[in-house]
């Protein structure tokens, strides 16, 4: 196991300020028993940052922490939606600093775990506002793009903002709808209305950032593993149970869910959706590394062998950080 990239800040300058720590890496990779070890020997408590998880009755496909390990430390930010319910990251960005600043005024560490990179930035930098959603332009975008395809949205996208087409994947349909909006809404580019002045940077906390980058094979496996226990713990039929009480839902695009729908409405064997949620899962943890390693200041922990070893090395951050 080894330690990169970043050195411990230095507490003297900023002794007053209460320190949050940010566990980050990959699906898969440890962040749930690091940080639970972690908020027990420092006395924390978990901020959840999973896009998933905040949504009440997505628990199998969302692997959420149990109900056993929610029962060790107090957990925010999970179970605060319906899956029906819009949630954006600036509604996380409100919500996740509003849940520190509380953790913090009982003298405990907040910890901020999880693997949706936008939401960690949300929370960290702050996210550039823009126009009020616009319901009648996002459902012909999104009707556009279901009869032709996001790679048409991009499209539009690079005539009208270049630079930000440069930056979102032509299969992002959010990303994509929101930047047209944004584009047509204040009639001009989005990329220049995004300067660091308009955006609201967390203040009160100073930061340790932890990055969890287990070795590719070992987490590859465990996300075969942790798939095919999804969809035997009965993936396919919470699955059935979200799309009868609230429609083919936003939220149902999400990981797993999304093969479990294909199961449901027969476009897939349920071997076939395992396969193709895994194969999912293992690019989703490629692109979240590819993400956190833009992330400032991250203390990466390479190819740590167990929960405890890791815990031993970020103790030992935590200490000097303080």
């Amino acid at each position: 196991m080894s330690i990169a990239s970043g050195s411990p800040s230095q507490p003297s300058a900023q002794s007053a300020e209460p320190l949050a720590v940010l566990i980050l890496g990959p699906t898969g990779s440890g962040k749930t028993a690091l940080s639970l070890a972690l908020g027990e020997r420092f006395a924390g408590e978990i901020v959840s940052c999973d896009s998933v998880a905040v949504y009440r009755g997505m628990e199998i496909g969302s692997a959420k922490p149990s109900v056993e390990e929610r029962a060790r430390l107090p957990h925010h930010l999970i179970d605060v939606a319906t899956p029906d319910e819009p949630f954006t990251a600036g509604a996380y960005s409100r919500l996740g600093r509003a849940a520190m600043r509380q953790i913090a005024s009982r003298s405990h560490m907040p910890i901020v775990t999880g693997g949706t990179g936008l939401y960690l930035r949300a929370l960290t930098e702050g996210l550039f506002e823009g126009p009020a959603r616009q319901n009648g332009l996002r459902e012909r975008l999104r009707a556009s793009a279901t009869r032709r395809g996001t790679t048409h949205l991009h499209r539009i996208l690079q005539r009208l903002d270049p630079a930000t087409a440069a930056r979102i994947h032509p299969n992002d349909e959010p990303k994509l709808i929101r930047a047209i909006e944004v584009c047509v809404a204040t009639r001009q580019p989005m990329s220049a209305q995004m300067g660091d002045e308009k955006k609201d940077p967390l203040t009160g906390f100073r930061l340790l950032r932890i990055g969890l980058n287990p070795a590719r094979q070992a987490l590859y496996e465990r996300l075969n593993q942790r798939c095919a226990q999804m969809f035997s713990a009965g993936l396919v039929d919470e699955t059935s149970g979200l799309l009868a009480q609230y429609g083919r839902v936003k939220a149902l695009d999400s990981l797993g869910y999304r093969q479990a729908l294909a199961v449901l409405e027969e476009q897939m064997s349920e071997a076939e959706a395992l396969a193709a949620a895994q194969q999912g899962h293992r690019n989703y943890a490629k692109r979240q590394l590819t993400w956190f390693r833009r992330e400032p200041e991250v203390h990466w922990i390479e190819d740590f062998g167990n929960t405890e070893a890791a815990l031993a090395r970020v103790s030992a951050l935590v200490e000097a950080t303080r």
